[in-house]
This record gives C-alpha cells, sequence and structure tokens, in this order.
C-alpha cells in the first residue's frame, strides 16, 4: 500500500531542501495509506538509496533490526537530518531562519520560507511559542506590534491576521506593493530577498534621520508570474519573467498602459507615494490653508508644503543632513539642553512637528543577532553596565534603575524630551545625567544620558555621542571604530551573536565525535557553598579512620553472612549476556578490575550465569548491577522484618539533636557465605566472575543487612538510634548527650570495621531529612524535596500514571486528612473494566492533593506514656477515631464498614470503633491509661452488663486487657471522630500519624461539649438513647 503511491527516493546527496521534500513527501504518503506510527520508520526506509541507505544499514547493525525499526518518526527525522544537513549548512540556515526578515508586503514568500526553515532548524522552532516569536520577530514594525497585540498562540491565526494587516498597510502605501500573489522563497529568491529588504532597511533608515536616498530598483521583480517548482528534482524553485504585452512603469513597478496615475496619498501630487513624500501637510490642511488664502485676497501658494525640505528646523531651502542647528548641537556637545528643546517644538506655520528622539527597546538577544547595533559590557561610572551601541537611537539613554547607581545628581530639563519606542509609544525624559563616564578599552570618555525606561540594557550610546566622535560601527564584525586624537582609531569589540545551545542524546554526540567536531565536557553538580571537614566536627574528627575514600578490601567474617537458600528441587540457571554500549562496555572493564583489585569478586566456573546491566546514581556516575531475577524467583525468601517507618518516628520524641551516618557501599561490607559464591556468578564480554560479597539486586539482600545491623546496634536501639538499612539516625535530647552518643556509635563501628561515606553524612543537626520526611524538636514535616516531585506533576494520561501520582502521595498520607476520600475519584480510574475518562472530580481532586501537600503541617509526636485520650465514633459508612495527648493530636484513623458489618446494632458499632482503636493504637495504649470517649451512653456501663452476645463478650475480654475507662462523650461534641466515620472512602487501613493537625481542634472540642450541654440538646440526647 505504501509503495503504491509512490514515495519519492532519498539517497543522501540532494542536500538540505532535498532532504526538507523527502520530509513532505513521506508525510503525505503517510497520511495517504494510513500507515501506523510505528510503521513510518520501517517504511519510509525502504525508500532510502545510494549512500542513505548505506547508512541506515549502518545503524540497523548498530542498533539492531527491531530497535532501528521502533525508533519514532521525529527521532529518525533527527538523525538523518544530523548526518545529511552538514553542520556548515544547518549553521547557515538557523542564521538565516534567525535573521529572516519579510520583504516589503511579500507574506508568502515570508510564510514559506519560515516554514521551510522551521523543519530544517527544529532547535530553533521548538517548542511552538518559540516558532511564533520567532515568526512575529521577522515581521515589518508597525504589523508587528499589530500582531503582537492580538496575543494570539496559533502560528495559523497569527499567519492570517498577518495577511490582513499587510493588506491594509499595503493599500494605505505604508508598505510597498506585492510583488507576486504567489512568490515562492528559496534560498536563491530568499537571499535577493533579503537583498531588496536590506535596501529597504538602508532607505528607511537614510528616512528617519532626514537624508535622502536613492530608491531600491523594481527592475528585477517579477510582478505577475508565479514560480514553478521541480519536485521530482528538488533542486529549488526558478522565477519566471512577466508574459504579458503591458508596458512596465518606472514610477509603481507594475505594468500598465499609458501615464502613471499613481498618487501620493498625503500631499496628493503625482510622481511619488506617501513614504517619500517631504511635505509635512496632508492634503485636506493644504487644501483648507490655500481656501484660506483665496479668501483673504492672497494668492495661493502652491506646492508649499511639497517644497519644505528641512525636517529639523522647517525651514526651505536644505535638507535635515545640513541643518544649521543640527551642526550647531553637534558643536555643543548634542547635549538636549533647553534650546534644543525649544527648537525641537518650534511650531509657527511648519505644522508644529517637533523632532523626536528614537530608542529601541530590543532584547539582549535580538540586539547580538541585529546586524545595525553592537553590544557590550564596560564601565560607566566605575560601575559596570550592559551596553548598547545604536545608530538608530538619537539620543543616549540610561535605564531608570541603572541611573541610581551612577551617582550624579539629574539636571532637569525645562521642556520634556519625548522619546518614541521601537513599538510607536512614547515617554517622556524629564532628567539628563551630565558628565557621564564611559570606559572603553581604557578611553574614557564624556556622555550624556537621559534617563528612562529601558529594556535589556543599561546603557544605549546613541547618535549625538557616534557623531561627535565620528564613531563607525561595524556591523558584521560587531566592531565599533573611534578615531583618536593621536591619529590612532580605538576598536571596540561588542558581544558576537551566539546560536542558541540544543539538546542532543549520546548517540548523536558519538556521531559528532567520530566527525571531528571540537567538544567540551561539562559536569552539572549542586554544588555546596560550604563543605564541612573531618577536622572541623567535634567528635567525628576523633575517627577519621571510619570515613575512608574507598572500602580497604574484603570485609572480615561476621555474626550474619549471606546465605542463598533455594527452593527444592532448582537447576542452575544460565542467561546469555545483555548488549552494551560502548560506553557501558568501557565502563564494566572499569569497574571488573577495580572489584577484582579489591578482591570482591573472583573469576568463576560456576554452571549459574546471570547477565550485568547498569543504573545510573544520582552524581551522576553508573552502579554496575546484576540482573538476578531468574535466581530470586528460585530462592527461598527471608522473612526478617523490615521496622515500621511510624514505629521508628515514635523514637523520636523529645530530641532536637540529630546525626545521620550513611555506611559507604553498605552491601559491599557483607561476605557471602562460601557455599553460595558460586550462585552469585554473572556473565560478561571480559568473563565469568562471582561474588565474595554481596552484590545488589539480590531479593534478600535488605533483609540480610537489617539483621546485621540490627545485631551491631542492639545495645542502642530505643535509646538513642535508629537503623534503617544502611541509614543510621543518632538522636538526643541536647548537646552533651549527643556527643556521648555520637562518641559511642562511631566506637562501635570502628570495632566492628564498618565504614561510612563522609559525604552522605550529617553531624550535630538540628533538622534531619529521614525517609523521606524531615524531623525536628517540633514534630515530623513532609520533606519538600519529596513534595516538589507531587507538586509539578502533570495531570495523568492513563491509568498507570494515576497509580505512580497516588503512590508518591499515598507516601505522606498521613499529613492530609481524608487523603481516602479525596483521592477516591482517581482512585476509580485505576479499576479493572473502567473507561478511563478524566473529568472535573478527578481534576479538582487532582488539585487538592497537590495543594495539601504542598500545605501539609507539624504533626506531634508522643511524650512519654500518659495522658492519651481517645475519641470513638460509627456510623453506616464507617468507624473513625482519633488519639490525642494533652490537647495534641497525636494520630487520625479510619475505615469503612465491612459487609457483614453493616448488619450489627447500633451498640456494636459504636463498642466495634472501641475496638478498633485500641487494635490499631495498641503500641501507644497497651500497659497505661487511657480514657475512652463515646457518644453512646450504654457503653460506660458495659462491664456491668450481664446479657451480652458472644461478639460483645469477646470484645469486653479485650478491653479487660487495658487500663481504660469509658466516658460518654455528646454526640454534637464529638466533632473529629464523628467527622471520619461518615466518610465515604475506600477500605483503607490508616496507621499512626495518619491526619492532619487543625491548631484550634481542642477549642471546637470544648465548644462543641459546651454546646452539648445545653438542656434541650441533653433533653434530644436523652430520648434519642431511649429509641437505641
Amino acid at each position: 500500500m505504501f509503495m503504491d503511491c509512490k514515495p519519492q527516493t532519498f539517497t543522501g546527496s540532494e542536500g538540505a531542501v532535498g532532504l526538507l521534500r523527502w520530509f513532505e513527501k513521506a508525510e503525505s504518503v503517510f497520511a495517504i495509506c494510513n500507515c501506523p506510527a510505528g510503521d513510518r520508520v520501517k517504511y519510509a526506509a525502504g525508500t532510502l538509496a545510494d549512500g542513505a541507505l548505506t547508512w541506515w544499514n549502518a545503524q540497523v547493525q548498530l542498533l539492531g533490526i527491531e530497535a532501528a525499526n521502533a525508533t519514532t518518526w521525529e527521532d529518525f527525522k533527527e538523525l538523518i537530518r544530523e548526518e545529511y544537513c552538514p553542520r556548515d549548512e544547518v549553521q547557515k540556515l538557523e542564521n538565516e531562519y534567525y535573521d529572516l526578515k519579510m520583504a516589503g508586503s511579500e507574506v508568502e514568500a515570508y510564510v514559506k520560507r519560515s516554514y521551510e526553515l522551521a523543519d530544517m532548524c527544529p532547535n530553533l522552532s521548538r517548542p511552538m511559542s518559540r516558532r511564533i516569536e520567532l515568526f512575529i520577530k521577522g515581521l515589518p514594525p508597525r504589523v508587528k506590534s499589530l500582531v503582537t497585540a492580538a496575543h494570539l498562540n496559533d502560528l495559523t491565526q497569527i499567519v492570517r491576521l498577518t495577511h490582513k494587516i499587510v493588506d491594509q498597510e499595503v493599500e494605505s502605501d505604508s508598505l510597498p506593493p506585492r510583488i507576486s500573489a504567489t512568490t515562492t522563497a528559496t534560498p536563491t529568491a530568499t537571499a535577493s530577498a533579503n537583498d531588496n529588504k536590506q535596501k529597504w532597511s538602508d532607505y528607511d533608515k537614510a528616512s528617519s534621520a532626514g537624508q535622502t536616498q536613492k530608491r531600491p530598483d523594481n527592475s528585477n521583480r517579477n510582478i505577475s508570474q508565479s514560480s514553478s517548482v521541480n519536485q521530482g528534482q528538488g533542486s529549488g524553485h526558478s522565477q519566471g519573467s512577466y508574459a504579458g504585452r503591458k508596458p512596465r512603469c518606472n514610477r509603481c513597478g507594475y505594468h500598465h498602459w499609458g501615464p502613471c496615475g499613481r498618487t501620493c496619498n498625503k500631499c496628493g501630487k503625482p510622481g511619488h507615494e506617501a513614504r517619500d513624500c517631504r511635505t509635512s501637510q496632508p492634503k485636506h490642511q493644504q487644501q483648507q490653508n490655500q481656501q484660506n488664502q483665496r479668501q483673504q485676497g492672497q494668492p495661493p501658494q502652491q506646492n508649499q508644503g511639497f517644497r519644505k525640505g528641512c525636517y529639523q528646523c522647517g525651514d526651505e531651502g536644505h535638507f535635515k543632513r545640513d541643518c544649521p542647528q543640527l551642526n550647531q548641537n553637534a558643536n555643543d556637545n548634542n547635549r538636549p539642553n533647553n534650546t534644543n528643546a525649544g527648537n525641537n517644538n518650534n511650531n509657527g506655520n511648519n505644522g508644529g512637528n517637533g523632532a523626536r528622539g528614537r530608542v529601541f527597546q530590543l532584547g539582549a538577544g535580538d540586539a547580538r543577532n541585529d546586524g545595525n547595533v553592537v553590544t557590550g559590557t564596560f564601565p560607566v561610572n566605575n560601575r559596570i553596565a550592559s551596553v548598547l551601541f545604536d545608530s538608530g537611537a538619537d539620543w543616549s539613554y540610561v535605564s531608570l534603575e541603572f541611573s541610581q547607581r551612577l551617582g550624579i545628581t539629574p539636571t532637569p530639563l525645562e521642556v520634556k524630551q519625548v522619546v518614541e519606542l521601537a513599538d510607536g509609544k512614547t515617554i517622556e525624559a524629564s532628567n539628563v545625567l551630565f558628565g557621564c563616564k564611559l570606559d572603553l578599552v581604557g578611553q574614557v570618555f564624556d556622555i550624556d544620558l537621559l534617563p528612562v525606561t529601558l529594556g535589556s540594557f543599561d546603557i544605549v550610546v546613541g547618535m549625538d555621542w557616534l557623531s561627535k566622535h565620528q564613531a563607525e560601527i561595524l556591523c558584521k564584525e560587531k566592531i565599533v571604530r573611534i578615531p583618536l586624537p593621536d591619529g590612532e582609531s580605538l576598536l571596540v569589540q561588542g558581544h558576537r551573536s551566539g546560536t542558541m545551545v540544543g539538546i542532543i542524546t549520546a548517540m548523536r554526540a558519538q556521531q559528532y565525535l567520530q566527525k571531528g567536531y571540537p567538544a567540551l565536557l561539562a559536569l552539572v553538580t549542586n554544588a555546596q557553598s560550604e563543605e564541612s571537614k573531618i577536622e572541623d566536627l567535634p567528635v567525628v574528627r576523633e575517627f577519621a579512620d571510619v570515613f575512608p575514600e574507598e572500602l580497604p578490601g574484603l570485609p572480615p567474617h561476621r555474626q550474619v553472612e549471606f546465605q542463598i537458600d533455594l527452593a527444592p528441587g532448582a537447576a542452575p540457571i544460565a542467561r546469555a549476556p545483555y548488549r552494551l554500549a560502548p560506553g557501558e562496555l568501557q565502563e564494566l572493564s572499569n569497574q571488573l578490575q577495580e572489584l577484582l583489585d579489591r578482591g570482591f569478586i573472583r573469576p568463576s566456573s560456576s554452571p549459574w550465569g546471570a547477565p550485568v546491566l547498569f543504573v545510573k546514581k544520582k552524581d551522576g556516575s553508573f552502579r554496575m548491577c546484576i540482573d538476578y531475577r531468574e535466581l530470586n524467583k528460585v530462592t527461598i525468601k527471608n522473612r526478617y522484618p523490615l521496622p515500621r517507618i511510624d514505629d521508628l518516628f515514635d523514637q523520636l520524641q523529645g530530641s532536637s539533636f540529630y546525626s545521620k551516618i550513611d555506611l559507604r557501599s553498605g552491601y559491599h561490607q557483607v561476605r557471602v557465605r562460601e557455599e553460595d559464591v558460586p550462585k552469585t556468578a554473572f556473565r560478561t564480554r571480559y568473563g565469568h566472575y562471582e561474588f565474595m560479597v554481596m552484590p545488589f539486586g539480590l531479593t534478600n539482600a535488605p533483609a540480610v543487612f537489617m539483621d546485621l545491623m540490627n545485631r551491631v546496634c542492639k545495645p542502642y536501639l530505643d535509646e538513642f538510634v535508629i537503623v534503617f538499612i544502611d541509614d543510621i539516625l543518632v538522636y538526643s535530647k541536647n548537646k552533651e548527650d549527643h556527643e556521648r552518643h555520637l562518641r559511642l556509635i562511631l566506637e562501635l563501628l570502628r570495632r566492628e570495621q564498618l565504614y561510612a561515606k563522609f559525604s552522605k553524612c550529617d553531624f550535630w543537626i538540628r533538622e534531619v531529612h529521614f525517609l523521606g520526611h524531615v524531623v525536628n524538636e517540633k514534630g515530623i514535616h513532609v520533606d519538600p524535596a519529596k513534595v516538589d516531585a507531587v507538586k509539578n506533576w502533570a495531570a495523568p494520561k492513563t491509568p498507570s500514571e494515576v497509580r505512580q501520582f497516588l503512590g508518591l502521595a499515598g507516601y505522606y498520607r498521613r499529613f492530609i486528612k481524608d487523603f481516602s476520600k479525596i483521592a477516591q475519584p482517581l482512585t476509580s480510574l485505576t479499576q479493572k473494566n473502567t473507561t478511563y475518562s478524566w473529568g472535573t472530580k478527578q481534576e479538582e481532586a487532582f488539585q487538592v492533593l497537590k495543594q495539601k501537600l504542598c500545605s501539609a503541617p507539624i504533626l506531634s509526636l508522643p511524650e512519654g506514656t500518659e495522658d492519651f485520650v481517645v475519641y470513638c465514633d460509627a456510623s453506616i459508612q464507617g468507624l473513625g477515631c482519633v488519639l490525642m495527648q494533652r490537647e495534641k493530636v497525636i494520630a487520625y484513623a479510619s475505615r469503612q464498614l465491612k459487609v457483614h458489618e453493616k448488619n450489627y446494632t447500633t451498640h456494636d458499632l459504636e463498642l466495634g470503633a472501641v475496638v478498633f482503636a485500641l487494635k490499631i493504637w495498641r503500641h501507644y495504649l497497651y500497659g497505661t491509661k487511657c480514657t475512652i470517649y463515646t457518644d453512646h451512653r450504654s457503653l460506660q456501663h458495659i462491664f456491668d452488663q450481664k446479657e451480652l452476645n458472644m461478639r460483645q463478650r469477646r470484645w469486653v475480654e479485650l478491653l479487660n486487657d487495658y487500663e481504660c475507662a469509658i466516658k460518654y462523650h455528646p454526640g454534637k461534641a464529638n466533632v473529629v471522630a464523628d467527622a471520619l466515620s461518615r466518610k465515604d472512602n475506600a477500605p483503607r487501613r490508616v496507621r499512626a500519624l495518619q491526619l492532619t493537625i487543625q491548631s484550634n481542634l481542642p477549642s471546637q472540642i470544648r465548644d462543641a461539649q459546651l454546646e452539648a450541654l445545653k438542656p434541650e440538646n441533653v433533653r434530644a440526647e436523652a430520648l434519642r438513647g431511649s429509641r437505641q
């Protein structure tokens, strides 16, 4: 089907334009034959020939046929573009794209060329906002300002609006007439258009300066014949000539019969257009003046406005460049003084046209790529300033912010200067800074500056200073040449235009290196401003041997060794090595040699064999891992328990000083039992090896290491040490205790020959990041670094992404009240046989979870074992309870009712809520006195009741194990537990420290109790109890 559509072939010799045509043809065929996205590369590769086919075959050999065909179409385009668009050609295209300007009113040519260059320069055209920015940047100033003001984000709409605006500008003679409605821009045609554009640009600049300049010749323009394209050859476009019989007019540039009837829309005279008109009076004003003269008996003065020549003073007989006032001002240092201001506002009979200053608000990037300006960084009054040399600015300016740093008192102007910005807006300058010192390469010059609002620059050096010092701007070289009194010339080198930085894959980087491109290697790291040293830390400096740079060798035989017990009937398993990239092979060779030198591995002849892969670590280096999945399947699991995280945090009550110790390559500090060493064998390209120490990737490794650390630290556990696998946390209530505790732990590590990594340890800190939380003397917080991942999470698009988000957010559910209820709309999307539909409820739940995580409060830790209070409540939705200590919330918990529990009586449900609280917080309440509040009055007498059913008897026996007193708590006062029990959420079990604290919770409870004790509420409660 694909080949039936006759796709175009590509040989690699067609160049950048030919490659673009091939892309367009291939994508057109894809659309016609409904080619699946996953098969596009496979079909497109079938159209390659000659050199391009040879290149693709090399890629297939490198990646493998399946991986090569699985490449996405966009990645394939990037690869082939990198290969067949030479870097110098790409650089030219990028420069052309960045500098692309619309010539006159040629919208079609500009749009066509902009689209072509966008496809060939993805580094500049992505994302779409950048492409739109470049498109608008190349429009004429007035068109650009109007398009920008529309605030459109769709390129198609922007192009349509540009067409409409340009048509209006052509009708009003603000833009030259369109050459051809279908002119096609090509590299050759664009160069011609750019030359023509430069002529118009130079002409406009000369006109704005009051100079005359010859208009560009239109003799080479194609007027009405559209260009033809030979797509089969892909060799570009050729432009035809006018094929009609009408002669070409030398005035307007069009072909027509008879004399040219085109007249100026400003003065009404033939022979020129409005943009070239030298009169300051519009046509209707001239007619009104002539009528007034006739009424006063004066002969009308014909062409009075047309004969006017000078834009500076309004007098006839000379142009602005020869104006005596302009020359006089130059001799007076061109200062914007009162006389000059008065001259500018001389209205007389000259139409009131005073000269305006102009300053262009360019961005730093635009200025560096603009051929008419030079930028640099130079001292002004000994302050480093970003300086723009701009021949398009009439005066020199300084930003309002930077002017305050120059230390010069502003001098008020009697007449404010009007400054016109590039977008047509005007601002006023009311002050001037005289005698500022501009230091250019050691030469100091005086410069007067007008404080105005600027864009990206501190100083703009305009024509007043440039003309005074006869400075020349060499645009191509970005150099300002200034003649000096001694006959020498000062050359000031400005910033050169730079290319944008793109991101490439490692594969493309390797291709660049093979082609001989120069490269610089840089590693981005999070550098700390102050790195602590061992010798600067009390106690720690006495144990420098515990923090070596590398492990000294094989660990000693310890009381715990790693063993691998296999399931009955398990046979040795060996798998072929994985294919690795050349860089990974080099890393594999280096790490194998390092492990051999340390004695951690040895050559093996074992029948077992697992493949090797690499995992990137946080610091950017690679960790060699073994794929032990097949071995793990036949290994009997070690059920040694890992500690509960909430139990670990309970031990931190009352602590305020912390030290965290991270062991260096902790797994490599445990030996493998000798008879189990062959089972750890792994196969590589460089040989067959087996581990003498515990490797990463084995199923029982965490449990074995946890067992070792518990045995080593057993004397100090639950006193001042918490251990979770290879993380050791030392906590103390004061500084003196912490010094003693830290010394005991470091002596223990030295004695056991366990070594730590100093760069990953923290000592003598008042706040510690541990297991994804932040702990200090105030309590436990959410780790901001971890929450950032949730905060910046984009809206999920698949059930899998929903599960990922809920998994990360759920780790901190203890900080979010009603987490399950809030997340229910998201949880429903993860269920089987459910159509994925992201709606308003899902988006609201998603945003609420992110907001609550970002504003999660501090949770209190229990202090001692006294004064615990439990509030319980039950409803038809579920059970709810809250644990408090001295008016501080310690934990929330709730769960849905099971199916059979929905048939319980109210009495049994309320009693079940009490049992639920005792079970879930047994580690807090067992063996201590506590008070339980319930809003079911009869439970106060549960121990005195004689007629109990079997379920109630079983629960009463459980209550007898606790020293608890059950008291009545009116329902209106039980605000917390009541709310928790009435949630409509999934059946989840919430452990300690589950939900959020509200600072006004105790006062809410007291207010509710007072409300419940009112006589009317007591009577209502009594009636409710009698009905039950």
